[in-house]
């Protein structure tokens, strides 16, 4: 397959994962540990805010909590806060003297690691209530203003990784010429710098979860400047800035260090090597500030691991690419010296990328119960087996990389000079110069490369290699980056992925919750018994809607909004997949409502609830509704 071949290959074999990798929905990436009051709680008295606690650091905005009425009416007494200066509880404080009834939450915060997630929680006060409060059940991210912000995430770390990569192999493997590759660190450049900014305008409407419209929104753009994610990515803008200058004062320098066109760049300054580590370190932490490293534990050591990481992977991925750019240049002399360089560089590279990568697996996963019980242990062992053969393919490499070294030869195959280019030297000894003519016929043959193992006293190395050293170098460098191509899409979606100890602690915190607070299940239940005046709706409120004794309050509310008085309710219920029931709850007059207290559900699952409404003597009419009892 030709160069051109191979780069189209490799573009469209990048872009089916970048489909794959955001073909499905974000992951929620902070979860809800807590909230107060809690989920389906019945108050007694009104609270005076409202808090929520989540399981690592969240960004907010003034209107991240709304707390809706029965009625549908904000009663938000203020704009929602940080909570006590913790950085993952949030709170807004609520109007004085709320009305009896139910009351719904909606929350919209952004994850530690840059990722929004919402929902929405009720509870009451006095008693449960109908409420006419609406909640979108959008999803928190939309889907077309999601994916093109994806796009650019992918794009930005495939740019960086060519930027440092190639940047890097110029300057410590110092090949023969830097020209070939030139294009690849300008092309990784410009697009990091097209991507962050992208990114900084996609910002708003991925936050919000509006759609491509609302791009240049102003308000949208403010709040995306003034938070830290916003921060990163100006950050990152600023230190571009900064790497192209030094990429054209470090471009200048080469063109007039090197020495002949077959000889090594000069070894470059520790001053510029020393400018060169800095952008790159300050480029990585661009990345560590805005993600899972800035939240949880150890964030000083995670963030210092989490750029190492970015850093190696770059070095590697990106001077593959360097590697097998400079490859397909056959009139590029690569030497034995430059590949042996840029092997010594991958394989610390590769330690690198093991030492950080095992202490981030255990940061994220925090137990061997994680590795396959959630997505990010399961993405993990995809991406652990993608490594695996990704060091294979290096393996093969390495081996030829070390013939080559052993062989002290220049990388370069044959090449069609010894016709045109050498043809000067053949003039000399006349059209018919061969081994037989007698008169020069030997130099002619060398000069021609006919394979004698004598040199012109004035070439100092070797002019070619065997193809197959060459041709098998190249194929294994081509391994390695299609391969490298897939780690590094699989490592970008691990980065939109809740680690396995934050999703592991949240159904922790979700199963204590569960089995500590007393919730209600309300039920409405409209009814018609077919006869004028006839019409309501009964509410039955069941708490805690657990296994075990529950007590149960049912209220008709009739044709015009008022609480009505009926001769007779009767309630029952059925577990029908285990042949339960039916159960009489054995509700009685309480004076406005019929209710008991001594209910008993013995097993949890989805049962169906039967009520009857008897309106008369000879009137009435049963309607059944399915509820779920909780363990």
């Amino acid at each position: 397959m030709s160069a051109p071949r191979r780069a189209v290959a490799l573009v469209a074999l990048l872009g089916t994962l970048f489909l794959l990798g955001g073909a499905g929905s974000a992951s929620a990436h902070s979860a809800v540990r807590e909230t107060t009051p809690g989920e389906g709680t019945v108050l007694k008295s009104a609270p005076k805010q409202v808090t929520m606690t989540f399981t690592e650091s969240v960004g907010i905005t003034d209107d991240s909590l709304r707390v809706l009425s029965p009625e549908n009416r904000r009663v938000n007494a203020g704009d929602t806060e940080h909570a006590s200066g913790r950085s993952d509880s949030v709170r807004v404080p609520l109007d004085d003297g709320l009305a009896d009834g139910t009351y719904t939450v909606a929350w919209r915060v952004v994850s530690a690691d840059s990722h929004p997630i919402s929902g929405a929680f009720t509870f009451s006060i006095g008693k449960p209530s109908e409420t006419t409060a609406s909640v979108s059940a959008e999803p928190a991210v939309n889907p077309a203003s999601g994916a093109l912000y994806d796009i650019a995430r992918y794009a930005a770390y495939a740019a960086v990784a060519l930027l440092i990569g190639a940047a890097t192999f110029v300057l410590v493997c110092r090949p023969a010429s830097a020209e070939p590759l030139r294009g690849l660190v300008r092309a990784g450049w410009w697009v990091l710098v097209a991507t962050t900014a992208a990114l900084l305008l996609f910002r708003g409407p991925y936050e919000r979860g509006t759609g491509p419209s609302t791009l240049l929104d102003p308000e949208l753009v403010e709040n995306t400047l003034t938070s830290r994610p916003g921060w990163a990515l100006l950050a990152r803008l600023a230190l571009l800035a900064g790497a192209a200058v030094f990429l054209v004062r470090l471009g200048r320098g080469a063109a007039a260090e090197t020495e002949g066109p077959e000889k090594e760049q000069v070894r470059p300054k520790p001053v510029v090597l020393a400018v060169g580590g800095v952008l790159a370190v300050g480029l990585a932490g661009t990345w560590a500030a805005a993600e899972h490293a800035s939240a949880g534990i150890q964030v000083p050591l995670a963030m210092t691991s989490s750029m190492l990481h970015l850093l190696a992977m770059a070095v590697w991925l990106g001077g593959l690419a360097a590697l097998l750019t400079t490859l397909h240049r056959s009139e590029a002399l690569l030497s034995a010296a430059s590949v042996a360089r840029f092997s010594r560089l991958a394989f610390a590279s590769v330690a690198v990328l093991v030492l950080t990568g095992v202490y981030q697996s255990w940061r994220g996963l925090g137990s061997w119960d994680a590795v396959f019980d959630t997505s990010y242990g399961r993405i993990l062992v995809v991406k652990v087996c993608a490594v695996v053969l990704l060091l294979a393919a290096a393996g093969f490499s390495r081996r030829w990389t070390g013939r080559l070294t052993d062989a002290e030869e220049p990388l370069r195959v044959p090449v069609l000079e010894t016709v045109g280019a050498r043809a000067g030297g053949s003039a000399d000894s006349g059209a018919g110069a061969s081994s037989s003519s007698g008169d020069a016929g030997e130099s002619t043959s060398a000069a021609a490369g006919d394979g004698s193992d004598e040199k012109p006293e004035n070439e100092s190395e070797p002019t070619s290699v065997p193809g197959a050293r060459r041709g098998a170098l190249r194929r294994s460098v081509l391994a390695e980056v299609v391969v490298g191509v897939v780690v590094l899409v699989i490592t970008t979606v691990l980065t939109g992925t809740q680690p396995g100890r934050a999703e592991i602690e949240t159904a922790a915190a979700e199963e204590t919750a569960a089995a500590g607070q007393r919730t209600a299940s309300t039920t409405l239940i409209p009814f018609d018994v077919g006869t004028p005046g006839g019409q309501g709706k009964v509410q039955i409120v069941l708490e805690p809607g657990r296994v075990g004794e529950n007590t149960v309050e049912a209220v008709v509310i009739g044709p015009d909004g008022g609480i009505a008085t009926v001769p007779e309710i009767r309630l029952s219920f059925t577990l029908a997949s285990q042949k339960i029931g039916p159960i009489d709850a054995g509700l009685t007059n309480k004076g406005g409502y019929w209710g008991t207290s001594s209910l008993n559900l013995p097993i949890p699952g989805t049962w169906t609830m039967k009520v009857t409404i008897r309106t008369s003597d000879i009137d009435q009419v049963s309607e059944s509704r399915r509820v779920k009892i909780l363990r």
